[in-house]
């Protein structure tokens, strides 16, 4: 697909005059919200806070130009990220501790959060990536509006922890053009410890399958560069906590063996890492690499450049 080619889904949304109804759908959402998969029930807008702890304005703890994520999203202009404050999940190893779990950020309004992204966008970045959006993506789909209105043209990168709402996502079909999910664990026991979600593997599972349906497989242009498509994130834990081997088998034969998969290595303990071992410590060697082979036996054949290096050098 040639760049020039190329419309984000949200700008087709906006002609039509559906972008706005969009909008609508969501923030009639937070006066009992059930936008994530906690259903708090709680009304925002009055006040009422639930498991994220944001109100009815968005947070944002920092954004700009990112040049540390895959190498599809960052290209030679870096991917204009947003860190969203707070968190729909509450993992105790998070690596953004004090964003998502001691709410470091600033208050602030859906002009100013449109404002950012068309910065980003002047600054060459090759798309908008909203970090942790899930509890507030009634701000920022209303932010895209205003922000496509004056001239946003970028895809959109939706990246977080997986624990989303299938209903919540169908409303996003045709605003987002690349869904990045984790996918944390596969222990649904595990994973209510450790961050805090009940069900978690089912309703990532179900999610990813969604998020698959509307974007499909990772599409780049013809310098590398992604335009619409799904990647998934998968964090090895020490100990096998994650259970790295069945969630790779599952993706690859329940979502496609030609997904775009970053098999992470960076884990370490942070938050209250210490206080469930084996979190208090870091991965080890072995521990990565069986991760790898795990991901060539389950047969996924697109892999993230630096999980290919690293699993390019173990075969010899």
């Amino acid at each position: 697909m040639a760049a020039k080619e190329f419309e984000p889904g949200y700008l087709k949304l906006l002609r039509e005059g559906k972008l706005k109804e969009r909008v609508e759908l969501l923030k009639e959402r937070l006066s009992s919200c059930d936008l994530c998969p906690h259903e708090c029930g709680v009304n925002r807008l009055k006040g009422e806070k639930g498991f994220c702890r944001v109100l009815d304005k968005p947070l944002v703890s920092s954004y700009g130009p990112h040049f540390g994520e895959e190498r599809p999203l960052v290209g030679y202009g870096g991917s204009g990220t947003i860190f969203f404050t707070y968190c729909n999940m509450a993992c105790v190893y998070c690596q953004n501790w004090e964003i998502s779990h001691l709410g470091s950020g600033e208050e602030t309004t859906t002009e100013e959060l449109a404002r950012m992204m068309l910065a980003l966008q002047a600054r060459g970045c090759h798309n908008i990536n909203f970090v942790t959006p899930t509890h507030q993506i009634a701000f920022i789909v209303e932010a895209v509006l205003l922000a496509a209105e004056r001239g946003l043209h970028l895809p959109l990168v939706y990246n977080c922890g997986g624990y989303e709402k299938v209903e919540t996502l169908q409303i996003l079909d045709g605003i987002i053009d690349i869904y990045m999910p984790d996918f944390k664990y596969w222990d649904e026991k595990i994973a209510l410890k450790l961050s805090k979600v009940p069900r978690y593997p089912q309703v990532a599972r179900a999610a990813i399958k969604e998020m698959h349906r509307q974007v499909g497989d990772l599409e780049l242009d013809e310098e590398f560069i992604a335009r619409r498509g799904l990647i998934i994130r998968h964090l090895v834990l020490p100990g096998g906590l994650a259970g790295t081997k069945e969630i790779l088998r599952w993706i690859a034969r329940e979502i496609s063996p030609n997904t775009y998969v970053n098999i992470m290595d960076q884990y370490y303990p942070c938050g209250d890492a210490w206080k469930y071992p084996p979190l208090d410590r870091r991965i080890t060697k072995e521990e990565y690499e069986e991760a790898l082979l795990a991901a060539k036996e389950a047969g996924l054949k697109r892999l993230d450049d630096r999980v290919e290096q690293r699993l390019l050098w173990l075969s010899f």
